[in-house]
């Protein structure tokens, strides 16, 4: 192995220490998406808790059942498909698993936890985005075997969707 001087004035293996740096430095880096999701669970569950997970009634753009989440107003209309054959075992691009009864969708450019209302012909599902994706020209949502049984949704067709624009305030 050839040694080099280190920025301190040390001499030391460098592929060792940029590993050792790496290792450190990962330690030390605030774990940003915990400290959110940490943060969301903190603020809904009072929330569900005095509502009994019901959401706020007679305040417009807080869809009943959604622990006060705001959505944004008016609802839109995109195309959708479903997944999951196939992939089933595999990581999501958020970190979860994919499993059958996983309940979620994917969108190219939401952030992983966007809370998500759908509506398909009259049945609505409130979820978050758990995926990267769809990979199909002309459709903006790919929704998860267990979200397309929820809303009884077969193939690919339009859905109407609203993004959580934030959290409602009982004050």
């Amino acid at each position: 192995m050839k040694a080099s001087w280190s920025r301190h004035g040390r001499k030391d293996d460098s592929r060792w220490v940029r590993a050792r740096r790496g290792r450190a430095g990962w330690r030390r880096r605030p774990c940003s998406l915990g400290i959110t999701l940490l943060a969301m669970a903190s603020i809904v569950t009072p929330a569900q808790a005095m509502t009994g997970g019901a959401g706020v009634p007679g305040v417009e753009g807080v869809a009943p059942g959604s622990g006060g989440l705001v959505f944004s107003s008016p609802m839109r209309s995109a195309g959708a498909t479903w997944y999951g054959p196939g992939l089933y075992g595999n990581s999501t691009a958020c970190g979860q698993t994919l499993l059958p009864r996983t309940v979620g969708v994917a969108h190219r450019t939401l952030p992983c936890g966007t809370a998500v209302k759908l509506v398909y012909e009259g049945r609505s599902l409130i979820t978050r985005v758990i995926d990267r994706g769809p990979y199909t020209a002309g459709n903006a949502f790919d929704l998860t075997n267990g979200a397309r049984r929820a809303l009884d949704f077969e193939g690919v067709d339009q859905v109407r969707y609203a993004v959580a624009t934030g959290v409602h305030s009982r004050d």
